[in-house]
């Protein structure tokens, strides 16, 4: 049953949808708009039902207690650390549990934008859930939304939440792919950063972190795009751009502390990461 009244401590703010038209056909609130958003807390007997599904694409992220979504005629618990993306047009159900009913920030947002961002956090119509591991930062977002939408709804305001709204969906989509604490292939990525200025085996990394090469070499695939020797190699650049950006090293002396003891071999590898030379990286003007 749906609940028609409000929650205690909610909060709500519903843009008026004249005033979405308008945002939809201007510049920037055209790629992404938020159209309403909110916060319900111990949402007792809150329950949304859309058999044609909603015009804007719903996110929705639980803080405390549980829910339950169903979509394609399963069901599945939502507890603390859950988010639920709803695309535009998904038929689906959803409600907070009777004895834990959940708290919940929430947004819906519409644009030309949203279907590319939605894909980018790896939602499908079918699989639209995600376990939140920046739970903190998110909310923090999304309560930044709901707070300037409170102050007011000028066009400016519109843009503004545009902003906050494009960040939201890039964090829950880089939210799923950073490694979580503890994890083999955090543990191995902490374990090349503290190697910068050395050398390491793949296989010897993995049995550090208990896998197999082939499966190290798959999350690393996951979390990088690329694989264990590509990402130590982009954190020796890095640190050897920062050299070279901050101290009178010679580019020798930089090689040697990316663990590059042959300096022509270091200066290739650098072209090819950077597309200019060591020294002539140290001669642009920068910022």
């Amino acid at each position: 049953m749906e609940r028609a009244d409000g929650f205690d401590r909610q909060r709500l703010a519903v843009v008026p949808r004249p005033l979405v038209e308008a945002a939809l056909a201007r510049g920037v609130t055209r790629r992404i708009l938020v159209t309403d958003a909110g916060f319900f807390s111990r949402a007792a007997q809150h329950a949304r039902r859309r058999d044609e599904g909603a015009a804007e694409t719903i996110v929705i992220v639980c803080v405390g207690g549980a829910g339950w979504l169903e979509v394609e005629d399963a069901r599945v618990r939502i507890g603390p650390g859950g988010a639920i993306i709803l695309p535009a047009g998904t038929p689906h159900a959803y409600g907070a549990s009777e004895g834990e009913p959940w708290t919940i920030w929430w947004v819906h947002v519409r644009g030309r934008d949203v279907d590319e961002l939605v894909g980018a956090c790896g939602i499908r119509s079918d699989a639209p859930l995600l376990s939140l591991r920046s739970l903190d930062r998110i909310t923090a977002l999304l309560d930044e939304i709901v707070t300037s939408l409170e102050r007011d709804m000028t066009p400016a305001r519109l843009v503004a939440t545009s902003g906050m709204a494009w960040r939201l969906m890039t964090q829950l989509a880089v939210d799923r792919l950073l490694p979580e604490d503890g994890t083999p292939v955090e543990r191995a990525m902490r374990y090349l950063k503290d190697r910068v200025d050395g050398h390491v085996q793949v296989g010897e990394l993995a049995a550090l972190v208990g896998v197999s090469p082939s499966h190290l070499a798959a999350l690393f695939r996951q979390a990088t795009g690329g694989g264990v020797v590509a990402h130590h190699l982009s954190l020796k650049m890095a640190r050897a751009r920062r050299l070279l950006d901050t101290t009178d090293l010679t580019v020798a002396e930089i090689a040697r502390q990316v663990g590059m003891d042959d300096a022509f071999y270091f200066s290739r590898r650098f072209r090819k990461t950077h597309g200019v030379s060591p020294t002539a990286y140290r001669a642009l003007h920068k910022g």
